[in-house]
């Protein structure tokens, strides 16, 4: 088994490159564009740009990555993403910050359909389950980790700039030097949106919630931590407290779900989302560590949602359309993360920083009375009907075929 896992390590290493140095990324642009003094709507659409690269790159990297080949798409990818990010120090205007991240959303998944693609061709079935778990916890913990590269001193912000850039060109590294054939990759059965609603209308809209959530805080998080008068190593910290709040909670959860119904424990989080959501936005200024577990407790909440969706969905799919369907809430998901910032944003110009979790609170609260009304419409499945819970990634939908083939083999 050991040499099972070893094998996949280089591409676990990739992965984790990728992550480290996009993770802080996105608080390093949000940060200096909060110290320009531009408007929270300007620096919501910057960072709607970088989610939107990754909505649409899903789409069409696919097709580019089975043109070229994997080689040659990784290294591409890598190489304009790496550029990209050194790009940011040419020039401080909010429309060529919003291109580049864009850019970087776009190499992003396509570097992430590349691995997940070459750890679904080398993982033996026996250890794909734990390789799945494996690749969650790199996923979390890089972006947790990369927060903190903003803390390095650096006024001007090339050196910053400069070690991520350095961290996504070294990501190429132990990809291409995996000794494994290039894979194809598979395209699901098709499986459309409205025949997904029909399926789990609970699953698709908690999926959007989730994505409308996340891409708020991920976005916007850094600008009210900011205004909420914290340096920039505290930032770092609060971001990561998110990330890691979510990595601890995700696991826990889910695991409840698989003993109840699952909409249960949906609405449960959902209601823990918007009391935490209410505490932040209407509790003024809190003392740093209060303000860590509050924010992990946020995350814990906003994270889960999205998996226990899945989940969810899953119990009322066949399983020739496990993969096509998680495809389609990644999508649903990926639309609420592009649409979230802008919509939040405006909310926080109306109504200061603070509206940032006053937004998420409206939104949670409203997604808890549509599981409700779905409660009373369609009725629980027995527990021992409900699939197995699996954190589920928020990259793309190839490292649900890992995922698929373990529980096939199974």
């Amino acid at each position: 088994m050991w040499n099972a896992f070893s094998s996949v390590s280089p591409l676990l290493g990739g992965v984790f490159l990728i992550l480290l140095g996009t993770g802080g990324l996105s608080t390093f642009t949000t940060l200096r564009l909060t110290d320009g003094n531009l408007p929270s709507f300007i620096i919501g659409m910057v960072s709607t740009m970088y989610m939107l690269g990754l909505f649409l790159g899903a789409l069409f990297t696919q097709r580019l990555i089975g043109k070229v080949g994997h080689v040659r798409a990784f290294a591409t990818f890598g190489s304009i993403m790496s550029a990209a990010t050194l790009a940011h120090a040419f020039l401080f205007d909010p429309w060529f910050w919003g291109f580049l991240r864009f850019v970087v959303g776009v190499c992003a998944v396509g570097m992430y359909m590349c691995t997940e693609s070459w750890l679904n061709e080398k993982t033996d079935n026996s250890i794909r389950g734990e390789v799945f778990s494996l690749y969650q916890m790199t996923v979390y913990l890089a972006f947790g980790i990369g927060q903190f590269l903003i803390n390095l001193p650096d006024n001007s912000g090339f050196l910053i700039l400069s070690v991520m850039s350095i961290l996504m060109s070294l990501a190429i590294v132990p990809v291409l030097s995996a000794q494994v054939k290039a894979p194809e990759i598979t395209k699901p059965e098709p499986l459309n949106f409205v025949e997904l609603w029909r399926t789990s209308p609970s699953g698709m809209s908690v999926c959007f919630v989730s994505g409308t959530i996340v891409g708020s805080i991920m976005a916007l998080g850094p600008m009210y931590a900011h205004l909420m008068d914290l340096n920039t190593r505290e930032v770092s910290t609060f971001m990561s407290a998110l990330i890691f709040g979510a990595l601890l909670f995700q696991w826990p959860i889910g695991k409840l779900s698989d003993s109840f119904d699952r909409r249960k424990i949906m609405l449960v989080v959902t209601i823990a989302a918007t009391l935490v959501s209410v505490i932040l936005g209407l509790g003024g200024q809190f003392k740093s560590i209060f303000l860590y577990i509050l924010i992990a407790l946020f995350g814990g909440c906003s994270y889960t949602l999205y998996p226990l969706a899945v989940a969810y969905t899953n119990d009322y799919l066949p399983p020739n359309l496990l993969v096509s369907g998680a495809a389609g809430l990644l999508m649903a998901n990926g639309l609420g993360t592009s649409m979230g910032p802008i919509a939040s944003s405006m909310f926080v110009e109306v109504v200061g920083p603070n509206g940032l979790f006053l937004f998420c609170a409206i939104i949670a609260l409203a997604t808890s009375v549509i599981i409700v009304l779905r409660m009373r419409e369609r009725a629980a499945l027995d527990v021992e009907q409900q699939a197995v819970f699996e954190v589920a990634p928020r990259t793309t939908h190839v490292v649900y075929e890992l995922r698929a083939g373990y529980d096939q083999d199974k």
